[in-house]
This record gives C-alpha cells, structure tokens and sequence, in this order.
C-alpha cells in the first residue's frame, strides 16, 4: 500500500488519471507486472487489472446497485442479462465492503458514504490487481472509515497493490507501507511511512512549515460576544421542531449572528438531510424555520432571496456547472442582483468586477481564468468556486455540508478562514461535518446528531471529543 499525499493541484489525480488509462502521458514509461503498460483506454486498463475509484464518484444514479457494478459485463445466459446471478454477485461484493443495502437498490438513494463502497466493490468486481483509492474516506463516519482500512488490510494479504491517496494524514500513515509526496507535479519525498511525521508530511506538501492547522477564533469575534453585546437580537437561522419522517425528527436549534455552529453525526444520522430541509429542497413533515425571527416558506429560489445559503456536499452533482466557466459559476446565485431594470440586462461589467473582487476573497489562483471550465479545476478549487458563489450573495445564514471534502490541508485552513470572515461579519454559519477533529477546530459551539435527532450540545469550553462520538453513536 502506497500512500499518495500532496496539495490540490499537485498532480495526484493527474498522475493517476494516467494510470488508469484516462490520460496519455507526455513522455516516460509506466511497467506494470515487470511488462511495459500503456493503456489507451480506461478499458484498455481495467483489463490489465487497474481498479479506479474516483474522488468524484462515477455512478448512475437511476441504475440499480447490481446494475451500476456490472455495466462492464453482466453475468448472462442463452444471450441475456442474467438478473438471479447478477444479484447474488453484487451480494457477495456488497458483503465482501460492508455495505448492508439490497442490491437492487437505486443508487440515487444512497447517501455518498455508501456510495463510496459501492465504487470499491466495482473495482474488486474484476478482479483488480492494482486498486487506486482516491480520497476514500472523505465521506465515511468513524466506524466506515475503520471497516475500510480493515478491507485495505485484506486486499493486501491477497496480494493486491493499492495507492492510496488521502487529506487524512493521520490514515496514510496508519494504513501505508510507503508514502509519496507531491507537490508541483514532482516527487518530493517518499520512503516507508515510518520514516514520516503528519508534521513533515505537510511541510514537503506546502513548501514551507505549517505551525498552525485552524485559523485563531478570537473571543472578541465570537459568537458568545455578539450574543452578550445583543441578547434579545432574533438568531439569524432558527429551526423549530424540523421533521421529515424517516430522516429528521423534532430538530430544534438556534444559529447567531457571527456564530460557527457545527453540526457532527455519523454517516445515516440525518445530517445532510436536515440541510436540504432548511434550505427547502425537500418537504418539511411539520416544524418551522426561521430566518432573522421571520418564518421562511417557498423552495430554495425563495430562500436564496430571503438570504439563506447552502454549500452542498456533493459539488459535482448539485453544486456546480461543470461545463460552464469559473465566471459564470459564481455569477449563478446573483445574476438579477446584477440585472438592470426594467429590461433586466445583465450589467456584465459591473457582474465581472464583483467576480473578481470576491475571487481576490477565496483566493482563487490567478492562472485560472474566468472562461476556464470548472472542470478542469483540482477539487480545492472547485469547492472555492462554490464558496465564492454564495459569497457574492451576502448571505444572513449559510449551511456548509462537508465543506473541505476532498480539500488539502492547506487549501482547508484557507477555507476555514473564509468561515469566520464571514461569521465576523455578522452571518450565521452551520457547519455539518464528519470530520470532529475540523468541528471542534473551528465551531463556537457543536450540534452531535444520531438517528434524526439531536443527541447533544456542547460550548466550545466544553469540547470533549469522546462525548461528542459518544453522542454520535447510536443507542
């Protein structure tokens, strides 16, 4: 198992999408097996044993689990499509990730984690005697996240090569024989993992040493502070008894102005899907929620006007146009708040210096232009992009689901920065998360979920990460 680590836009997926017969090189030589290995094709590859799972998952999500793991080449008799066979397959792979879903699932009925797992039972479906692992772990709770390496540990023992390419540091180095260090597109370490610490790990990825892992939250800035200096101030987001059977049950909760309010659960707890109720996305079974003390109705158009945000945690699925450019991506959420009247042309220079401006903001690297296309960004940019959408709106409250999903660590505290920029400037920020080590980081105070319920509440003076997963897991 080898460990690949670097910066968004080091090269990792770049190297990788070579590998996996996606991208040709421009010079050099690949073997594989002791043979020459050049792969034209992701099939070309797939059949000299190479297994990819993807950062950004490739799943169809109107297909059934079975369907999706056996698209290059169903189980069949007499000619068709053998469903009895093909399903007691996909079992046995299902089985072999810990997946515990029917294979005849939809996979649009997933949540991400398991979406994951779906993906890694695709690669051992052929057999694969290389398994690349991009970013693995990014949506799975604790206890995923362990079965996981569990499965690594046993690919291993068969004989499997894997590279395994992760944020979580802490992971390569449990998991790796050897690491790798990336940065600018060249090898700038590697050896066996035990010749590594996460400390040194991030200086050969940043280039220089990185003392500090979450920006300083001052007290001055604080949640607690506004609160003290305004207590009867309605909260900037407020659920009363949020339900949606089957997902969230009597959610109550208030948000202040300049507050960081995390929100923790294990993967299934309801976090996402009680993100997607207060932003209107799906019906609310009873409860109410409040924006700055007034009621708040209508679907997501009416509460991205009333001044409510939400940073999705899957952005290549609902969070960004890959196909449009950098520009046009952030300009999505305010485009009539760039429109002259009465005709409601778009006033382009006014639009493209507020993009630049709020560019400047997330610290969008300057060689990627307004008219490059989204998705030829690393996933740190691509998740600054839709940080800089909802920015250019001004929000009064923004909810951020896995906001440094897939993110570097230094890509991360810049992000991290932009949270409580914006919290210090008088917006409610809930901050839903699988990462207690990030919440407990940067949140004033932490929301733990299990089941659809709020199972605990802690002051930042109180962070205690053995109750907080306490709470987490279920009774």
């Amino acid at each position: 198992v080898v460990g690949l680590v670097g910066e968004n836009g080091a090269g990792k997926s770049t190297l990788m999408n070579i590998l996996g017969g996606n991208l040709a090189p421009d010079a050099g030589e690949m073997v594989l097996g002791g043979a020459p290995y050049s792969p034209r094709t992701p099939a070309g590859a797939r059949v000299a044993g190479i297994g990819f799972v993807h950062q950004e998952l490739n799943l169809f999500p109107n297909l059934t689990i079975a369907e999706n793991l056996f698209l290059q080449g169903f189980p069949t008799g007499a000619g068709l499509i053998h469903r009895r066979r093909t399903n007691a397959a996909a079992s046995e792979l299902l089985a072999r990730v810990g997946l515990a879903r029917s294979p005849s699932t939809p996979v649009g009925e997933l949540a991400t984690g398991e979406r994951q797992l779906v993906e890694l039972a695709r690669a051992l479906s052929f057999d694969a005697r290389l398994i690349i692992l991009d970013e693995p772990t990014t949506s799975l709770g604790e206890s995923d996240r362990e079965r996981l390496h569990g499965l690594v540990d046993r690919l291993r023992s068969e004989g499997r090569s894997i590279v395994y390419i992760s944020h979580a540091l802490g992971d390569v180095l449990r998991v790796c024989d050897d690491v790798a260090v990336l940065r600018d597109g060249g090898v700038v370490g590697s050896g066996p993992s035990s010749g590594f610490t996460r400390e040194r790990l991030i200086s050969l990825m940043v280039g220089r040493d990185l003392k500090q892992l979450f920006p300083t939250r001052g007290p001055t800035t604080s949640a607690a502070a506004n609160s003290a200096a305004n207590p009867a101030a309605a909260p900037a987001l407020e659920a009363r008894g949020v339900t949606r059977r089957g997902f969230v049950s009597d959610v109550s909760f208030k948000l202040a102005r300049g507050e960081v309010l995390g929100v923790f659960g294990l993967m299934g707890a309801g976090r996402t899907e009680l993100a997607r109720v207060l932003f209107g996305l799906d019906p609310m079974d009873s409860g109410s929620v409040l924006l700055d003390g007034e009621l708040l109705g209508g679907g997501p158009r009416r509460r991205i006007e009333r001044g409510l945000a939400l940073l999705t945690e899957s952005r290549r699925d609902d969070g960004l146009c890959l196909e449009a450019s950098v520009g046009d991506n952030i300009a999505l959420a305010t485009l009539e708040k760039h429109a002259r009247t009465p005709a409601l042309w778009l006033d382009v220079a006014g639009l493209k210096h507020a993009i630049a401006g709020i560019r400047d903001a997330v610290r969008l690297q300057a060689v990627l232009p307004d008219t490059r296309s989204t998705k030829t960004l690393s996933g740190g940019n691509q998740q600054k992009v839709v940080l800089a959408k909802w920015l250019l709106a001004s929000p009064r409250a923004l909810i951020l689901d896995e906001p440094t999903r897939g993110i570097d660590v230094g890509a991360r505290f810049e992000i991290h920065q932009l949270i409580h920029t914006l919290a210090d400037r008088g917006a409610g920020v809930l901050a839903i998360s699988s990462d207690l080590e990030e919440l407990v980081g940067i949140s004033d105070r932490i929301l733990v979920m299990s089941r659809g319920r709020i199972t605990g509440a802690f002051e930042r003076g109180a962070f205690d990460r053995e109750q907080l997963l306490r709470c987490a897991l279920p009774s």
